[in-house]
């Protein structure tokens, strides 16, 4: 069997410069749509992004807390534990910047700062691919906080479930700071759900699903969500919605959950792709 070895400094050297271009800059997307918007406060959101790109401020003063996703191969074993890779990554991004902390040690009773903004959240895949792929989110809590599990019933007909999504961008949208990515999760378990949604949020903007009937889907939703018009910072002036991705899985014959989430309307996310350093025979 072929071992497949990863040097922990390469992902720490990559992971660096990602996520602090993440808190600074956006894609040519996201500016393009920033640019072009004309409504209210426009010129604050177009000045906002000259002043970071030039001051190394972050975009928002709400500089997240890191949700990673780890694609790596069943035959690849890393120089050192993976968390604390990702974590030291954070950590050096978060402490040599001027980016606020915004992990809390304990989420009731004492809720002390850990003032390093670690640690990260982790998931973890195991594929037969022969390298690693780390994505990232730079999740705030605004639209965190509109984060929802959805356990349908599972007789229920595929417009009702688009009217459930579309309730609940509508009643609670403008709270996340549109226009939104819209990460959709359906199937598995309850928990599978949930992280499938936020999974969907680390897709390629024009990405369509491979099946068919869920790429339909997509566009449908996102067009259902751009006729409500809540626009940039909920000000109802513009589209709600840059794009919409789902991802699904199997699930129980009794059960059909359907998780949301979305990222703000500066989508501050990446991608590192690492090779193995060497081989070693097993």
């Amino acid at each position: 069997m072929r071992i497949l070895v990863v040097d922990c400094k390469k992902i720490k050297e990559k992971l660096v410069e990602k996520l602090l271009r993440a808190n600074i800059s956006v894609d040519d997307f996201v500016k393009k749509q920033i640019e072009e918007y004309t409504g209210p406060f426009s010129d604050v959101l177009k000045r906002n992004l000259i002043v970071a790109q030039q001051t190394g401020l972050p975009l928002c003063q709400d500089t997240g807390m890191v949700e990673f996703f780890v694609f790596v191969g069943y035959n690849v074993v890393f120089t050192q534990p993976l968390e604390d890779i990702l974590n030291e990554a954070v950590r050096q991004v978060y402490m040599r910047n001027p980016f606020r902390y915004s992990v809390v040690k304990d989420p009731i009773f004492e809720r002390k700062n850990t003032f390093d903004n670690t640690p990260a959240v982790v998931h973890t895949f195991i594929t037969d691919r022969e390298n690693v792929q780390i994505r990232f989110l730079v999740k705030g809590g605004g639209s965190e906080n509109l984060t929802r599990l959805f356990m349908l019933n599972p007789s229920v007909r595929t417009d009702e479930i688009l009217d459930v999504i579309v309730g609940h961008i509508k009643e609670h949208g403008a709270k996340g700071c549109p226009p939104l990515n819209v990460g959709i999760g359906i199937g598995g378990s309850s928990d599978k759900a949930l992280v499938l949604s936020k999974l969907a949020l680390t897709r390629q903007r024009n990405e369509e699903n491979s099946d068919p009937r869920y790429a339909e889907l997509e566009k449908v939703i996102v067009e259902r969500l751009n006729e409500l018009k809540i626009g940039f910072q909920g000000l109802f002036s513009s589209i709600t919605a840059y794009a919409v991705h789902i991802e699904h899985a199997p699930t129980h014959i009794a059960n059909l959950p359907v998780a949301i989430s979305v990222d703000c309307y500066l989508c501050r996310k990446g991608v590192v792709d690492v090779e193995p350093e060497r081989i070693e025979s097993l």
